[in-house]
């Protein structure tokens, strides 16, 4: 349970001297290992409380019983075919949520390992749509440290207290190992993509896995066991010694379920005073030839492993059900008051994803280490190499931010430190290339040669990258990725008829009722083909209403990916899918895919082939889904100025605009709902014209208007506008109530509800430099009332913005989703009051997301940021896309210079004032940082050479 003191307000600082002592930070100081002053940070004797989840009230589980029974029994059939249903509220995890999280290891788009901030490894995530929670308490960092003048030792796993299940081990397992670290004098500090653990006056480990030790003679080692749970089937070792002192040991793992295999690299940098050795094998039960206790007994004697291990052959295959383990030790020596830096690095390859109904797609990086499973060695070789030139470009990229001292502290961290949904959201980042057939004999990838023994294992790499173009190749990974085509154009041209652009080859049947779709040749460089996941527990790729809020962030770091994402749902929207599925809300049924229609998501056992996972509802009768693919996409198009971009995406957004059509049934320029749950809140009833949906509507139009014009298609451009201008005053009229607008047309109960979302048109529209849609005095009113009501009088504005507040100041609780507080919506309404000039309010309501989900008095969602959560703390869907709209409010604080100089179509005749000119005239003391020119994005973390 959470104590009473969940709202006590702290300082805004957090000065490191009040977690770590001063002699400490005078050594880590003295070689710039100390974590920034801005970085989030805990103790390791903090407690981790459990999470407590969502429930329906009574009222809310009869009227879902229908659904529910139905969602049962489809996630019983599904599981009859060995598939995951991408939503299972019945299924439970073996490991019950704790507020224990911290910075996960890994990549974007090559699977994940979360490490808890007390050091735990879990939330192992390296297959598409499989995540393993619980912890693997057998893997850990350790130290043994022996002062010779008097024969003291120390010895310890870095890891604080008696953890659950050690016993189950026996004395001859990681039971018997020193657990003694009470962690009262250690502290855990993150600012992703790095976190810090300090403990204090013993060692400080960096998770670019950089150890900074400070007294005596110390014995460092790393272990890795995968447990049977996580990886079934068969493991088998060999040892490596590489070039440049690294050394190691590679685990080659076999998977369950027909998966390709994975192989992990555990490898440590040996110096002229660094000594690494390694133990190939060891078990962890009393039968093994070497056990968990020998093992420790050895360091604890010696400190190190024998040298003639490194000559031995693999290891044999372990038998099924049995866990094998490994172990790196690096030994140094540091004279008083002295110092050594020791280099571990962890790291894994799993060159293929394969999805369930077959498809299987080479991962992004072996474009630049090769497709051999060895090639694990390669990348933990240049980590190892690299790891001091990364750190250098993150505090190149952090700094201006970190530094910027008009900006709230908690501000800083919270925003790149939602950034690990990158990360541990499930992200699968492809080459680009056609799915091939996968093939487990297939010698290349998983054959026998891959399980000899070498002592060099640079030389049987075949494609993977040579260590002396280590840090070329790094570069080119990212610089292939990242900076916006030049959008300088002489030829705007006509765009494309839709029947040409599916002529061209970009669509092609792959049976009697399914489709897929091929890269065009003409989209230029190839980035590869990125996913995520909108959440752990709600598993579906690049769900698209959610991506709305969270694009922001990929937008604004890694703008290739996101033009890709677009391409694929421009595509998308120009196919239909005619397979048959039931849609479980109403038990109907209807085609997968409708053409014209935004698909809900980019699918899950067969991404971009099988989309529309998401079967609750029919989406292709949404309201939203369309109006937010024609808003990313202008947004994107004017941001990166990439008229290339533009044309290919065109016929898609004509279609999508004139598939909405049909929802205006009474010719009045607006859609309506249809009275079921047709948007992004997808239990909340929307009846007629509705504030959400048609503000976004009104937004599509204008931004449909301006690209229209932009490339030459004037006549389709004139109907937007006269569509907006009618359907404007028809939703002024319907449902502004003179402070703000009303939830929407209808005569339900809830009808005047104040929907915290109800102007997210009005923020894409300011967010992409175009005119704003209502007069100023209609946008500060409504933002005005939505700060008083849905944030102010939930716990004094220390929540965040809850979804639907009656006029009365009560909750509205029609629905459990209005009443909930969404994590990612709250951000987004800051973002939209930043760019109204109402700062002040702005930060005051993202601080609630902050406060309850990060701070010491919160509930314990960091890291694992959830979907949201209720006024008592009740959470529902852990690591979620949507809270990456955080990067929103940075977008607002400084836009990039292509979306200030914009072209602007005026839709009324009335005088035009950007947003942000407005940002300005309302300064309250936040920096806004300029763009050097409208294709170089200042923030990028990728390398532009413009």
């Amino acid at each position: 349970m959470v104590s009473g003191q969940l709202f006590h307000c702290r300082k805004q600082s957090w000065p490191p001297d009040e977690y770590v002592s001063k002699t400490a930070l005078q050594l880590l100081n003295f070689d710039g290992g100390a974590p920034p002053e801005q970085a989030w940070r805990r103790r390791l004797n903090s407690h981790a409380n459990l999470l407590k989840e969502f429930s329906v009230t009574f009222m809310e589980a009869v009227r879902m019983m229908r659904l529910g029974v139905r969602l049962w029994s489809y996630v019983r059939e599904e599981a009859s075919h060995g598939r995951k249903a991408p939503i299972d509220p019945f299924r439970k995890e073996k490991c019950r949520p704790s507020a224990s999280q911290g910075v996960s290891l890994g990549g974007m788009g090559s699977g994940s390992i979360s490490r808890g901030f007390r050091g735990e490894f879990k939330h192992w995530q390296i297959i598409p749509n499989s995540c393993e929670t619980s912890p693997i308490m057998a893997d850990q960092f350790s130290i043994f440290i022996s002062r010779d003048a008097s024969h003291k030792k120390y010895s310890s796993v870095l890891a604080p207290g008696q953890h659950e299940g050690l016993e189950q081990f026996g004395d001859e397992g990681i039971s018997s190992w020193g657990w003694n670290l009470s962690g009262q004098h250690s502290t855990y500090h993150a600012l992703f993509p790095r976190a810090w653990t300090i403990y204090d006056g013993i060692a400080t480990v960096n998770q670019i896995l950089n150890s900074k030790f400070h007294v005596g003679k110390y014995h460092h080692l790393f272990l890795i066991i995968i447990e049977k749970a996580v990886f079934p089937l068969q493991c088998l070792f060999t040892l490596y010694v590489a070039s440049d002192g690294v050394s190691g040991v590679l685990l080659h793992h076999k998977t369950a379920k027909d998966n390709p295999p994975v192989t992990f690299a555990i490898a440590a940098c040996e110096t002229q005073n660094v000594n690494v050795t390694v133990l190939p094998s060891f078990g962890l039960s009393a039968g093994s030839c070497v056990t968990a206790r020998d093992m420790w007994g050895t360091m604890v004697q010696s400190g190190q492993f024998d040298q003639e291990n490194f000559d031995c052959g693999p290891s044999m295959p372990s038998l099924p059900g049995e866990t094998l383990c490994a172990a790196v030790s690096a030994s140094t020596w540091v004279e008083p008051h002295g110092k050594c830096t020791v280099a571990f690095a962890v790291a894994w390859a799993s060159p293929q994803v394969k999805f369930q109904k077959g498809c299987t797609y080479n991962r992004r990086y072996t474009k630049f280490y090769g497709t051999s499973e060895r090639s694990a060695a390669d990348i933990a070789h240049d980590a190892l190499m690299g790891y001091k030139w990364w750190e250098e470009e993150i505090e190149k990229w952090q700094n201006p931010i970190l530094k910027d001292e008009k900006l709230p502290e908690w501000y800083k961290f919270t925003l790149f430190n939602e950034l690990y949904f990158l990360v541990a959201g499930g992200t699968l980042w492809t080459d680009g290339e056609s799915p091939s057939t996968y093939d487990r004999s297939d010698k290349s990838t998983s054959g026998s040669k891959h399980h000899r023994s070498t002592k060099n294992a640079r030389k049987d790499t075949g494609n993977s990258m040579r260590s002396k173009s280590s840090r070329r190749g790094v570069e080119q990974a990212i610089t292939a990725n990242g900076s916006t085509q030049d959008g300088a154009c002489d030829d705007l041209g006509i765009p494309r008829s839709i029947s040409s652009f599916e002529l061209a080859g970009s669509v092609k049947e792959s049976g009697p009722n399914a489709w897929c779709f091929d890269s065009p040749a003409d989209e230029g460089e190839n980035v590869g083909r990125f996913l995520y996941l909108e959440g752990v527990e709600y598993v579906m790729w690049c769900t698209y209403d959610v991506h709305f809020y969270a694009s922001f962030a990929l937008l604004d770091l890694f703008p290739k990916i996101e033009l890709s994402i677009q391409r694929d749902f421009a595509k998308a929207v120009l196919c239909e899918d005619k397979r048959k599925v039931k849609f479980l809300a109403g038990g109907g049924t209807g085609i997968r895919k409708v053409k014209g229609a935004v698909p809900h998501d980019l699918g899950m056992h067969d991404p971009w082939h099988e989309m529309n996972a998401y079967n609750i509802h029919d989406t292709s009768r949404w309201k939203d889904l369309n109006p937010k693919f024609v808003l990313q996409v202008y947004r994107d198009f004017a941001a990166t100025g990439d008229m290339s971009f533009g044309r290919q995406v065109w016929p898609a957004v004509k279609a999508a605009m004139e598939f909405m059509e049909q929802f205006d049934r009474d010719g009045d320029g607006l859609i309506e709902n249809d009275g079921f749950p047709d948007q992004t809140y997808d239990t909340w009833t929307v009846h007629g014209i509705s504030a959400y949906c048609g503000c976004l509507w009104l937004a599509s139009l204008q931004a449909a208007a301006t690209m229209a014009y932009r490339l030459g298609e004037h006549s389709f451009a004139e109907k937007c506008k006269s569509t907006f201008l009618k359907a404007k005053s028809t939703f002024e009229a319907k449902l502004w109530n003179g402070s703000y607008f009303n939830y929407d047309s209808g005569t339900s109960g809830n009808s005047r509800s104040i929907q915290a979302d109800q102007l997210a048109g009005q923020w894409y529209t300011a967010s992409s430099g175009l005119p704003p849609l209502f007069d100023d005095a209609k946008i500060k009113s409504t933002l005005q009332k939505i700060y008083d009501f849905n944030v102010m009088k939930v716990k004094g504005g220390r929540m965040g913005a809850v979804n639907g507040m009656n006029p009365n100041g009560k909750v509205d609780e029609c629905c459990m989703q209005s009443r909930e507080i969404w994590t990612g919506v709250t951000y987004a309404v800051a973002a939209n009051m930043l760019l109204a000039g109402m700062d002040d309010q702005a930060f005051t309501t993202a601080k609630g997301i902050f406060t309850t989900g990060w701070s010491e008095e919160g509930f314990g969602y960091w890291f694992q940021t959830p979907e949201g959560w209720t006024v008592d703390g009740h959470y529902r869907s852990l690591i979620y896309m949507r809270p990456l709209a955080i990067w929103a409010m940075q977008w607002a604080l400084s836009p990039p210079k292509a979306i200030l100089d914009a072209p602007k179509i005026s839709m009324v005749d009335r005088i035009y004032t950007s947003p942000f000119d407005l940002r300005n005239q309302n300064e309250t003391g936040v920096r806004k940082i300029g763009r050097k020119n409208s294709t170089c994005f200042g923030r990028s973390v990728f390398h532009c050479e413009c």
